[in-house]
């Protein structure tokens, strides 16, 4: 295997990779090509990751696991689903799309994650974790049910293993005995650690031919003796226990092989293409390296997990380091949490903080070591940690839910039925709500105000900006109930952010602006991110501007002033039109017996594909020019 310690500015030459538009030149190669072919490949994916930035330390922990499971497969005749996608770079190269690379995470460039409509490859769009099993066995099951010999392989990682549904999906399918197979990418010993040459030894005896046909020609002879069968089987699996971890997932009716080291290509060519064959549920368990063969990223897989685009500069070596970019003055709102969470910490014993494995991405590193006794990483399992909340609540804890906008979704029905309906005091900083960029549909927090504010009981607030992030995560806190604050990825506008803990008035809006034309009048109810542009507009058309900051509660009042001064509202948020805030508004006007003139602007009825926010904004026509557009097209 070639190691680096840099990032090739300049394209590598890949004679042997250039050759394969489809994964079917593979399958003519011998050893020796396919390990050139794994060398070109990792190179290749430092150099394109390098022009375009985006994950890429998952992907060379599994270069060669990605050659394998393309030459043992006939893909895409047989299906291969993986699972999250931050992996499936190398796959997305392999399978005709090498050049595009350089674009992918950019506006109308290639999906950060697998998609179907990109692919024939492509056979489950994922994006969220934990989902390739379920997606896997259900392929399975219809090619059973046709009759079809194709082989279905799901590839998934210890992190993702650690949801609920992926248990799931095992159980149910060693329950209906499905030709599946299912490869652990284990890189962060979470499971097991003993790999080595017994376990590769194992790998390939029980994998073999010779042993597969003895297996079961020795069952048909011992199930005329009573009791031999049994004996045999349970002789089998404590075999297996004593120098691999086969139990758990035996017991779940899967044939267990491994752990074996995911670098060793032709032991994964060998073990798949014996896989590939057998019937029934099968498990291959491979240990990995993130970022192998990328020195930097072998050292801190964390911090190498995605890297920024590195910029050409002459003649000068590319850093080890991945380029970060200029230092702003400007705060990340997760970093306001991050710092409120350990503010809160200090004056209430009574707080705990939760995550679903988004330590890092919450900024709850400091929290987790300044109070590791009140933090909770539950792994990935968002339904788990809403739950939890409400349990710790019953108790008099204060819980505090860190989650992505995008990930609460998953936990919805406990947020309704665990939290809600027993009005338990449970805060949610929900963080990467409205449009988070390069990572696309899967990843935009679109939907929250829509499917948070029908909630009964359950407060929501949107900040503009620093500042009021901190405030309104003091005032969620403090409310004796449930309740959410939704903000942004990314910085804000640089307003600073107070040492006090003082909380805002839930409820109750703030007129930023005042309009004083005699034509047409206008009001801009602005909810969250869109207060920025929102006061640019008002600028502009000398039209009021009302920072509404609470989505529910609404602030009647401040509504009623609106309509009985102005001609045309306008309301402007970072979600979905369908039932978010502007529709609260609208609700609020009619059962009020109010008419006035309203204008609602939001993210469109449709998923909003992947760029960087400011392109996807102005496509949406919620940056400053088009909101000034679509209230210029709407006054007489």
């Amino acid at each position: 295997m070639k190691l680096f310690d840099d990032i090739p500015v300049e394209r590598p030459a890949t004679p042997l990779l250039d050759t394969l538009d489809t994964p079917a030149g593979l399958r003519a190669m011998n050893a020796g090509q396919l390990a050139q072919v794994a060398d070109e490949l990792r190179a290749y994916l430092l150099y394109s990751v390098g022009v375009s930035g985006g994950h890429f330390g998952a992907g060379l922990g599994v270069v060669e696991l990605t050659v394998a499971l393309h030459q043992a497969l006939e893909t895409p005749y047989d299906r291969l689903v993986w699972d999250v996608g931050h992996q499936a770079y190398p796959h997305k190269i392999l399978t005709g799309r090498r050049e595009a690379m350089t674009g992918i995470r950019q506006y109308g460039g290639l999906a950060a994650f697998p998609r179907r409509a990109e692919s024939e490859y492509d056979t489950f769009g994922v994006g969220h974790s934990s989902t390739s099993l379920s997606a896997a066995l259900g392929m399975a099951l219809a090619a059973r049910t046709r009759g079809e010999k194709r082989r279905v392989c799901a590839v998934i990682g210890d992190g993702a293993l650690t949801a609920g549904m992926a248990f799931e999906a095992l159980a149910h399918a060693g329950h209906v005995d499905a030709n599946l197979l299912v490869v652990l990418n284990d890189n962060e010993m979470s499971i097991s650690e003993n790999v080595g040459g017994m376990a590769s030894y194992l790998a390939r005896i029980l994998t073999s031919k010779p042993y597969t046909s003895m297996r079961e020609g020795g069952k048909r002879v011992l199930s005329h003796l009573p009791g031999a069968l049994e004996l045999a089987r349970r002789t089998e699996e404590h075999m297996k226990g004593m120098i691999s971890p086969a139990t758990l997932f035996e017991e779940l009716g899967f044939n267990y092989i491994g752990p074996i080291d995911g670098h060793d290509l032709p032991l994964l060519v060998q073990t798949l293409r014996n896989m590939r064959d057998l019937e029934g549920p099968q498990f291959l368990h491979v240990k990995t390296c993130k970022g192998k063969g990328f020195l930097p990223a072998e050292a801190d897989p964390i911090g190498y997990h995605a890297i920024t685009k590195l910029e050409k500069n002459g003649d000068t070596p590319p850093p080890l380091k991945p380029a970060r970019p200029p230092v702003s003055r400007k705060q990340k709102y997760c970093r306001v949490f991050g710092d409120w969470l350990c503010d809160m910490a200090a004056v209430d014993e009574r707080l705990v903080g939760i995550t679903p494995a988004m330590r890092e991405g919450s900024d709850l590193v400091r929290f987790s070591k300044e109070y590791p006794e009140r933090y909770f990483d539950v792994a990935i399992a968002e339904q788990h940690a809403v739950t939890l909340a409400a349990g710790l609540a019953c108790e008099a804890m204060k819980p505090v839910v860190a989650i992505y906008s995008t990930f609460l979704q998953r936990g919805y029905d406990q947020l309704i039925h665990d939290v809600a309906v027993q009005a338990l005091d449970v805060t949610f900083a929900i963080d990467r709500a409205g449009l988070v960029g390069e990572d696309g549909p899967t990843h935009h927090g679109s939907l929250d105000l829509s499917y948070l504010r029908c909630v009964p009981g359950l407060v929501v607030l949107a900040p503009a900006d620093e500042a009021e992030c901190r405030a309104m995560l003091s005032a969620a806190y403090h409310h004796p109930g449930p309740a959410a604050v939704r903000y942004p990825r990314g910085t804000g506008s640089g307003v600073a952010t107070p040492d006090h803990l003082e909380p805002l008035e839930i409820g109750r809006a703030e007129w930023r602006r005042r309009g004083s034309g005699d034509a047409v009048r206008v009001a801009l109810l602005a909810f969250g991110s869109l207060n920025g542009p929102a006061a640019e507009v008002a600028e502009r058309l000398d039209a009021s501007h009302l920072n509404m900051r609470s989505i529910k509660p609404l602030d009647r009042d401040a509504v009623l002033a609106a309509a009985d001064e102005h001609d045309l509202l306008v309301t402007l948020e970072e979600n979905v039109v369908a039932g978010g805030a502007g529709s609260a508004v609208n609700e609020l006007l009619v059962a009020e017996g109010v008419q006035v003139e309203v204008l609602n602007l939001g993210l469109p009825d449709a998923f909003v594909e992947h760029g960087k926010p400011a392109e996807l904004l102005a496509e949406c026509g919620l940056d400053a020019d088009g909101i000034e557009a679509s209230i210029r097209a709407r006054l007489p």
